[in-house]
């Protein structure tokens, strides 16, 4: 497999497409994930940076389709809510249309990943401040 860092010109044009459609920051996908650890470790290689994010999100789903709670302490906690039947409407038409039972997974920040997330948005309005 061959780091998406190799990649330049996609990589900045996939962050362009984000940005023109209205994201705010960056957003990872899973194999920027993978490329970023690998880069960062370099002791292991793309394959087995691959093979263990893929085994903890493999992990992760099993658990919530058993119907556990994965609590990953300082970043936080996945669960499975359980959203009632009910009426929807169709919005092209306004029928009323029945909507099924059905369980959505979740996820709460842990303290410590809300805390960092917050000192690092400080940062960046503090240098965007300076900057205007």
């Amino acid at each position: 497999m061959v780091p998406l860092a190799a990649f330049p010109d996609r990589r900045i044009a996939a962050a362009d497409r984000r940005e023109r459609r209205g994201f705010r920051g960056r957003e990872m996908t899973k194999s920027e994930l993978i490329a970023e650890l690998s880069a960062t470790n370099p002791h292991l290689t793309g394959r087995d940076v691959e093979l263990i994010v893929g085994t903890i999100f493999n992990e992760i789903t099993a658990a919530l389709s058993r119907g556990e709670r994965v609590e990953l302490r300082g970043f936080g906690a996945f669960t499975v809510k359980r959203r009632d039947a009910r009426t929807g409407r169709n919005p092209r038409t306004g029928e009323a249309v029945p909507v099924d039972e059905k369980a959505v997974p979740f996820f709460k920040a842990g303290k410590e990943l809300r805390e960092r997330v917050n000192r690092a948005k400080g940062v960046r309005a503090q240098a965007e401040r300076m900057s205007a």
